[in-house]
């Protein structure tokens, strides 16, 4: 069974940083994976906000392009996304994602398998 668990979210005026952290426990040996964060604001959809392969490639949302980076590090099983110039528009549920597979183009929530709980951001004016 892969557990998800995320951490690092809080309360965080505009312009300000936050680093959001992803505990992985696969449960069994892969070499191929994508994993991703995503985002849900109060009634709107949940959108896909960075991707990482499994070879370091990413993807970003055109949205947090230059303010945020997805990272990994793998000696630890951990993800992380780093924040920076936080906006209003950034507050939401942020979730932590993955998939089985190498492949981490798209960042429709779909085409993710195993999902976290999610932690929450606020990003006040």
């Amino acid at each position: 069974q892969v557990q998800l668990v995320e951490s690092g979210g809080g309360s965080v005026q505009a312009g300000g940083s936050l680093r959001l952290s992803c505990a992985v426990a696969w449960g069994y040996t892969h070499d191929n994976y994508c994993m991703g964060w995503f985002r849900q604001a109060p009634g709107k959809e949940r959108e896909g906000v960075a991707a990482i392969d499994s070879d370091g490639s990413t993807t970003y949302a055109d949205s947090v392009k230059d303010r945020f980076t997805i990272s990994k590090d793998n000696a630890k099983n951990t993800l992380y996304l780093q924040m920076n110039s936080l906006k209003p528009e950034d507050t939401a549920m942020y979730y932590c994602a993955a998939k089985p597979w190498s492949g981490c183009v798209s960042l429709r929530p779909i085409d993710f398998y195993y999902w976290g709980q999610g932690t929450q951001v606020t990003v006040s004016s």
